[in-house]
C-alpha cells in the first residue's frame, strides 16, 4: 500500500515536468517542420507555422519567404540544424538552435513559440546571431 501511495505522489509531483517535456517536443516539432518546409521551398507550409502576429507583419507566404531568404539565410539554407537548450515560461517556449550555414559558419538561433488557443504552438520570433557574438 505504501508503494502505491508513493507511486501516486511521485507521478503527481513529476507530471508538470512531463507536460513541459511534451510541450518542448511539440515546439521542436513545429520548428523542424518549418525548417523542412524551407528545404522544400514550400512557402505555404513554412508560413503556416508562424504566429498570428508574424502573419500581420508578413501578410502572405511569398512576402514571408522573401524576408526569410534575405534576412535569415542561415535558417533558410544550412548544412546542419540542431536543437540546443530550451526554456518554458507559461505558454511560451524559447528554443535555441545551433546552425551551420552553407559556408560552414556557425550561428545561434533563438526561436520563441507560444501556445495557441487550440493547443498548438506557433513561432512568434527568431533571433539569429553568429556563434560567439553577444546577444
Amino acid at each position: 500500500m505504501r508503494i502505491a501511495a508513493l507511486v501516486v505522489v511521485l507521478s503527481v509531483a513529476f507530471s508538470p515536468l512531463a507536460a513541459r517535456a511534451d510541450d518542448v517536443s511539440a515546439a521542436q516539432g513545429v520548428i523542424r517542420a518549418q525548417e523542412q518546409a524551407f528545404v522544400r521551398d514550400d512557402a505555404t507550409a513554412a508560413y503556416s507555422y508562424a504566429a498570428p502576429a508574424i502573419k500581420q507583419i508578413f501578410p502572405a507566404p511569398d512576402i514571408f519567404m522573401s524576408m526569410l531568404q534575405h534576412g535569415y539565410a542561415p535558417v533558410y539554407r544550412h548544412k546542419s540544424f540542431e536543437f540546443g537548450d530550451s526554456t518554458t515560461e507559461g505558454s511560451v517556449i524559447a528554443q535555441r538552435v545551433h546552425i551551420i550555414d552553407g559556408n560552414g559558419e556557425a550561428w545561434e538561433a533563438l526561436y520563441t513559440l507560444e501556445q495557441q488557443a487550440d493547443g498548438s504552438y506557433k513561432i512568434t520570433g527568431c533571433s539569429l546571431l553568429k556563434a560567439g557574438q553577444a546577444a
